[in-house]
């Protein structure tokens, strides 16, 4: 007599971790791509240092109120997580709003959100040199096509026609991404021993404390007496959605996902922001344009498309 043959389990619980990970990458993405065009709105108005110390500002404050009401020992961190932390706000929240908020200055939302797109292959170059990781052909391929489709953004007739400045804006976005690239590289650190709330309130609260001296000379306290309604809605946006909200969710995506299949999901920012740049900006891409960012988001897919899982020697029999 044959005995019955073992039911199939199937583990839907173990795809869940994974599934939410990238719902949130993916939703901080759609929230990053929003704040490139409400940055792009208000750095008119209020100078880009004090915008910052404004967004992150009121964003670390909310997190700590909810960490102090909901769960307080999340504040509680060793003393050796303190450098890292301080490193990773002076990285994310001292140095990319600067170069974020003042390239928005002199170059389009949607211009901006296709050089931040370029953070996945900043991810796999910090990889490589970090973890000893090696590139292979289809990655080197997709980081020469996203190159390509960057250099077709760049001689864009809209954009050779805003001159040096709009230039220096492409290349300060750029900067940026690669700050972004590099605070995933270090927060995938820091997660190791804290929370991803912990890590994203003290890594807001420190960029925010060392960007105010530099906002207050700047005119932080003028640019407060100017806000009006308009003004003030954009930068509670900023703070809590565009901030505190989404740069949790990419934390969290972090702590359960590695820095570059995180960074994959800012090809999001330039679809988001260029389709609200055109709606509420009124801004116009080229032939040009479309070829580059369509150059891009494929050079991006080669460098982070998942490899083949490796056949299991013993198969089935």
């Amino acid at each position: 007599m044959s005995l019955p043959a073992e039911p199939v389990r199937l583990r839907p619980a173990a795809a869940r971790p994974g599934l939410g990970a990238n719902a949130g990458a993916a939703t901080a993405a759609v929230l990053f791509g929003a704040s490139v065009v409400a940055v792009r709105v208000a750095v008119q108005d209020i100078p880009p240092l004090s915008l910052a110390v404004l967004r992150f500002g009121q964003a670390a404050l909310l997190l700590v109120g909810a960490l102090l009401l909901a769960a307080p020992a999340r504040l509680r961190v060793q003393r050796r997580s303190l450098p890292l932390l301080i490193l990773l706000g002076a990285v994310l929240f001292t140095l990319f709003p600067v170069t974020f908020n003042a390239g928005l200055r002199w170059t389009e939302a949607s211009r901006g959100a296709l050089m931040l797109a370029t953070m996945p292959l900043w991810s796999a170059w910090l990889a490589r040199g970090v973890a000893g990781e090696r590139l292979a052909g289809r990655q080197l391929a997709g980081v020469v096509v996203s190159v390509l489709g960057i250099a077709l953004a760049f001689v864009e007739p809209r954009a050779l026609h805003g001159g040096a400045h709009a230039l220096i804006g492409d290349g300060l976005l750029l900067v940026t991404a690669l700050l972004g690239a590099l605070y995933g590289v270090l927060a995938k650190r820091a997660l190791a021993r804290d929370a991803a709330v912990t890590v994203t309130t003290y890594a807001m609260l420190f960029g925010a404390v060392l960007l105010a001296p530099a906002a207050l000379v700047e005119g932080l306290l003028p640019a407060l007496g100017r806000l009006d309604g308009r003004l003030l809605a954009l930068v509670v946006f900023l703070g809590v959605p565009g901030g505190a909200l989404a740069f949790f969710l990419w934390t969290w995506a972090l702590s359960r996902l590695t820095p570059t299949q995180v960074a994959v999901y800012v090809n999001l920012n330039p679809v988001v922001a260029a389709l609200l740049g055109i709606w509420l900006l009124g801004e116009r891409r080229s032939l040009g344009f479309a070829l580059g960012f369509a150059a891009v988001v494929a050079g991006v897919g080669l460098v982070n498309w998942p490899r083949p899982a490796a056949k299991d020697p013993r198969g089935s029999r």
